[in-house]
């Protein structure tokens, strides 16, 4: 298994939020929101006149890896918290640590910030740049063949909706 980033880290969840949320302002964000449901988290912000969203998602505390040793035995109900809490711990860390470099990357005019959000960009329809093209992109590798008309296509929902200037 390969090292995990932060694996041992005992940062609290709510500490990386807040460093987040630093670092966007730091940075020139001009909003920024979080939330959660279920087993997923979400940050948002705003900067350079583009909404931003990461979707962090998080273990499920029942997983084995939680709840069973390395070995198959049964964890005790504490451990089994004290694993999943390490897991949520070390997932936050990573998050600001890709949004940290990201957003240094662009200070430093190594890339913009359209190439390192693009992913993350909000539509207007709501949905990701990443969303919105995932499976266009699967599918031109799948056949060998790019249909620029399929890849329009799934914008159009959203070319739809953009306001007109």
């Amino acid at each position: 298994m390969t090292a995990r980033y932060a694996a041992d880290t005992e940062v609290p969840t709510d500490r990386s939020r807040g460093e987040l949320e630093k670092t966007l302002l730091r940075y020139g964000a001009t909003q920024f929101l979080y939330g959660w449901s279920g087993k997923r988290a979400t940050i948002g912000f705003t900067a350079n006149g583009r909404s931003i969203r990461f979707e962090l998602p998080l273990p499920d505390p029942a997983g084995e890896e939680f709840t069973l040793t390395e070995t198959g035995r049964e964890r005790s109900a504490k451990a089994a918290a004290d694993a999943y809490d390490r897991a949520v711990r070390q997932r936050w860390r990573a998050l600001a640590l890709v949004v940290k470099a990201k957003l240094e990357a662009v200070a430093s005019g190594i890339s913009t910030f359209e190439d390192e959000f693009l992913a993350s960009t909000v539509l207007p329809g709501g949905a990701t740049v990443g969303e919105t093209v995932r499976d266009g992109v699967s599918q031109a590798y799948a056949t060998g063949r790019v249909d620029a008309a399929a890849l329009l296509g799934v914008f159009r929902p959203a070319l739809e909706a953009a306001p007109t200037r």
